[in-house]
Parts: C-alpha cells; sequence; structure tokens
C-alpha cells in the first residue's frame, strides 16, 4: 500500500496551483485577451478573406529569384552571425568558468593570495554580466543597432546574431566546463600537467561533443531568427516580406513563406546530419 504523502506536501502542492491560478488570471487581465474579438464572426471572416488572398502563391521568375536571393542572404546571416557567436562564446566561457578560475580539483590545495582570488573572482563576475548583458538584449533591437550603427543590409543582420547567440553559447558553453567529469583532470594534474595543458587534454575535449550539439541547435534557432531580422532592415528574406507586406503583395508574400520553410527545413536536415557525424 502506497503511504499517503505527508500533509506539509499536499499544502505545498495546493498552495503552488493556487499561486499558478492567480498568475494565469493576472497574465489574461495584464494582456487584454479578448477571445471573443479573436473567435467572433467578423473576426474570422477578415481571417478567411486574408488566407484566400494569399493563394495561389506568385510563382513567377521575378519572384522565385527574388526569393533565392533572399534565401542565401538569410542563410549567410545565419552562418556567419553563428560562427561570430562561437568565437565570442569560447572565451568568454572561459572566463566565466569558476573550475578554471578558483574553484574545483585544479586548485585543491593550492593557495592563492586575497588579491589573486579577488581578481579571479572579479574576472568571473564580469564575463557573466556580460553574457547576461548580450542575451538578454534580443537579436531584434541588436539589429536596430547596429543597422544605425553600420547601414542597411545583411552585414547588421549577422553581427546581431552574433552577439545575442554569443551571450546564449557563453553561458552553456561555462556550465558544461564545470560539469565535466574531474576524474581525468585529477589524473593529468597527478602527472604534473600545467592548467593549460589539463584545458586543452582534459577539459575540452570532454566538453567538445556538447559544444557542438549546443552550436548546431543554436544555428537552427538563428536560421528563423535572421528571416525575421529583415523586418527592420537587416537583409534576407525578411526585408522583403516586409515589402511584400506594406505593398499588400499577398501572393508574393506566401511565396516567401514558403521559401522561409524550404530553407529551415532543409538547414535542419543538415544540421541533424552533422550532429549524427559529429557527435
Amino acid at each position: 500500500m502506497i503511504p499517503a504523502p505527508p500533509r506539509s506536501q499536499i499544502r505545498t502542492a495546493w498552495l503552488t496551483l493556487a499561486g499558478f491560478a492567480i498568475l494565469i488570471a493576472w497574465s489574461y487581465r495584464g494582456t487584454g485577451v479578448d477571445l471573443g474579438s479573436l473567435l467572433g464572426g467578423e473576426a474570422l471572416r477578415q481571417m478567411a478573406a486574408y488566407v484566400v488572398r494569399l493563394f495561389p502563391p506568385d510563382l513567377s521568375p521575378a519572384t522565385l529569384r527574388e526569393a533565392a536571393v533572399g534565401a542565401i542572404e538569410t542563410f549567410a546571416i545565419s552562418f556567419l552571425g553563428s560562427l561570430l557567436a562561437i568565437c565570442l562564446a569560447l572565451p568568454l566561457s572561459l572566463l566565466t568558468t569558476r573550475t578554471l578560475l578558483y574553484q574545483g580539483i585544479l586548485y585543491e590545495g593550492h593557495t592563492l593570495s586575497r588579491a589573486s582570488l579577488m581578481f579571479r573572482v572579479g574576472v568571473c563576475v564580469a564575463g557573466k554580466a556580460l553574457l547576461r548583458v548580450l542575451r538578454t538584449i534580443p537579436e531584434l533591437l541588436w539589429a536596430v543597432i547596429f543597422v544605425f550603427m553600420v547601414g542597411l543590409g545583411p552585414f547588421p543582420g549577422a553581427l546581431a546574431l552574433g552577439f545575442h547567440t554569443a551571450g546564449v553559447l557563453g553561458k552553456l558553453f561555462g556550465e558544461v566546463l564545470e560539469d565535466v567529469d574531474p576524474r581525468p583532470l585529477e589524473a593529468l594534474q597527478s602527472t604534473g600537467a600545467s592548467r593549460l595543458r589539463i584545458l586543452l587534454y582534459g577539459m575540452l575535449p570532454q566538453a567538445a561533443p556538447q559544444f557542438v550539439s549546443y552550436a548546431l541547435y543554436r544555428w537552427e534557432v538563428n536560421i528563423r531568427a535572421a528571416a525575421i531580422l529583415g523586418l527592420v532592415g537587416a537583409g534576407g528574406l525578411g526585408q522583403r516580406i516586409h515589402v511584400a507586406i506594406s505593398l499588400f503583395l499577398e501572393r508574393e508574400l506566401l511565396a516567401l513563406i514558403l521559401a522561409v520553410y524550404v530553407m529551415v527545413t532543409l538547414v535542419d536536415a543538415l544540421s541533424a546530419y552533422l550532429r549524427r557525424r559529429v557527435i
């Protein structure tokens, strides 16, 4: 017979459910949700009329050429942005890994002066703060900032993805490095290996598969994000979608949306293939 849970657990569960219900009610009221207007007869008629105007998609040579050029730009934005993010995230993750700076197996029995310890802790805190700033600012806002700095086109889009994704990957890479198996590190340390060699031959080989997995996943995410950045002038398919929406070119809009779908599907398949081959 399964024993009944303690009253304290039951009370905690009910309090959690009540708090969750209050949060839902507050969010519903705060966002001004009006399901009646959304699902009303007039709203449904307008949505149906707009969907009808989308078909059939415009598959003229000019539109297909624009979609192809936009897809190539979007791919380039996502690829270069992801590459930039990895280049920024790797060194920043090393600066935020406590087991490399002042804590863990590498420093058991190792005496650090108070000044050295405070400096290393300060480096770690500053690195984490920088990563937090990078990932807190969304890609669209980064894109707006870089559009004002370097002008319109794909370049600000790649910078926007690179800076935002660096904040995400830097945090993930740092957590992976802190969670590696300490036994190989102990073995290397017992042979007198330097901390640099322990990093290169003990930590990074263990972390590499997860690094690749996270990087490929963020590339998949960046493909979708790159298709949106064009709405603020950062090039790619998003910029052409914005023009089609502004000029009420519904059939061309559907063709561009289909181009986004095809590109995302191909990149997902490529990423899954690379993940199987590398990891």
